[in-house]
């Protein structure tokens, strides 16, 4: 009966009965709370929660967040359901933003699972303020919403999502509001300043009406870049091993390699794991670069390394720039994805304030976030190392480098050399990346 003290996979040993907590401590498969399932029997496995039996606390065969074996799927199953979902649309379309359009793609393939629609006005609330979906309790990070400025979109009306002259999903309308958009980018970002990229967009993109409800997909984006369904890529990745998730939105670079290779040796990560390399290549922020240009320097990266640990896929994901809470958003992504472990690096999701250049979170507040609910999300955080080139031994972390010479290249020293055309020390950035970086951006 004391079992269930064990929330979620999340108590320590000395939570449960003496006996228990002694085989449990003597098994060596257990390395931290959240493998206390590991060694108990299947019938008992409902009382330690939703992070399941396997070592991996998500893997092809775990949970989607929000706990059910199999993640939302709303896409039509047959030309019937297609013609079914269209024949209810009673309002003329809706054109999708490139941002709505990733949205949709991201709810219909289950990458937010536990959500089969864009949020009500209650969820979109509840959210807000706790980071909770009401009724369930489930945590989640920022609001999935759709807006739009015309006054047609109301409940119980059936609308068609447009995107680039192909229908993409029909969205069934349970809700609509006009919102407070200062109290959302206040509880979303942590500030209501047009300095905050996120606050920008809320502002100056999103139209003044937000709508919600469920959405049955029809077709995904024709993109340049392949995406794949949390189930399909989950097929691809290893069932027996952690998966560690390595997520990015700019080039990679030398430094950003050293990070996801090392961490396949972090004290909370399997020998013999794997990492996934997941980029987002959805809009971010006004002066990044490209996606299209992103996923070149990926591919060309992949084929360089060639390396069988290092799996690659990419995330039709529009980065909101929030910091703390994106970090969350993006654990339960890769949650849904079929990974165990995440990367959090400093200031991960950060920005810097438009006019000033000060950023607008601590180094170390979307790791703070990522451990505090790691557990509740059964998913492992591995913080991102400390790490210099030296002349002396190439790149080592912070702690080896006592009495070394450190190498720096500058962000803004390394753009004036790619405009200018000249070299660009490879211990900084590949060569295989610079080129494309060079034909592809001015």
């Amino acid at each position: 009966a004391k079992l269930g003290a064990v929330e979620s996979g999340m108590a320590s040993l000395s939570a449960l009965p003496g006996a228990l907590a002694r085989s449990l401590k003597s098994t060596a498969m257990i390395r931290t709370p959240l493998r206390v399932a590991m060694a108990l029997p299947r019938a008992k496995l409902g009382a330690v929660g939703m992070c399941g039996a396997s070592t991996r606390a998500m893997s092809a065969r775990a949970a989607f967040h929000g706990g059910k074996m199999a993640g939302v799927d709303r896409m039509a199953k047959d030309e019937g359901g297609k013609a079914k979902a269209l024949a209810r649309c009673n309002i003329p379309p809706i054109e999708l933003s490139e941002r709505q359009a990733c949205d949709v793609e991201l709810l219909c393939t289950g990458a937010f699972s536990p959500l089969e629609g864009f949020m009500n006005e209650d969820v979109w609330t509840a959210v807000l303020k706790d980071m909770r979906l009401p009724g369930s309790n489930t945590l989640f990070g920022l609001p999935v919403v759709m807006d739009t400025s015309r006054a047609d979109v109301t409940p119980g009306k059936s609308v068609a999502l447009n995107f680039q002259g192909e229908t993409l999903a029909v969205m069934d309308i349970e809700s609509a509001w006009l919102p407070n958009k200062p109290f959302e980018c206040q509880q979303s970002y942590g500030f209501t300043t047009l300095e905050h990229p996120g606050c920008r967009m809320i502002a100056m993109e999103r139209a003044h009406r937000y709508i919600g409800g469920p959405i049955t997909g029809l077709a995904t984006p024709k993109r340049v870049f392949p995406v794949l369904s949390p189930a399909a890529l989950r097929k691809t990745l290893p069932v027996d091993k952690d998966v560690v998730a390595f997520q990015c939105r700019n080039p990679i670079h030398r430094a950003h390699y050293e990070l996801f290779i090392r961490s396949l040796t972090a004290p909370n990560v399997e020998a013999g794991s794997v990492v996934l390399v997941h980029p987002t290549c959805g809009p971010t922020q006004e002066d990044d670069i490209d996606g299209v240009t992103r996923f070149k320097t990926y591919e060309v990266l992949k084929a360089e390394l060639n390396n069988p640990k290092v799996f690659w896929s990419y995330l039709p994901y529009s980065m909101h720039m929030a910091g703390p809470r994106e970090a969350i958003q993006h654990m339960i992504l890769r949650k849904n994805y079929g990974c165990t472990h995440f990367i959090v690096g400093r200031d991960m999701a950060g920005c810097k304030s438009s006019l000033t250049g000060d950023d607008f979170y601590g180094q170390y507040d979307a790791q703070d976030m990522a451990k505090k609910h790691a557990a509740e999300l059964c998913m492992q955080v591995v913080p991102s190392l400390d790490i210099i080139y030296t002349a002396e031994k190439g790149y080592v972390t912070i702690d080896e480098a006592k009495g070394l010479k450190p190498v720096k290249l500058s962000g803004t020293e390394f753009r004036r050399k790619l405009r200018a055309g000249e070299d660009i020390p490879e211990w900084f950035a590949f060569k295989s990346v610079v080129d494309v970086l060079r034909e592809n951006t001015k």
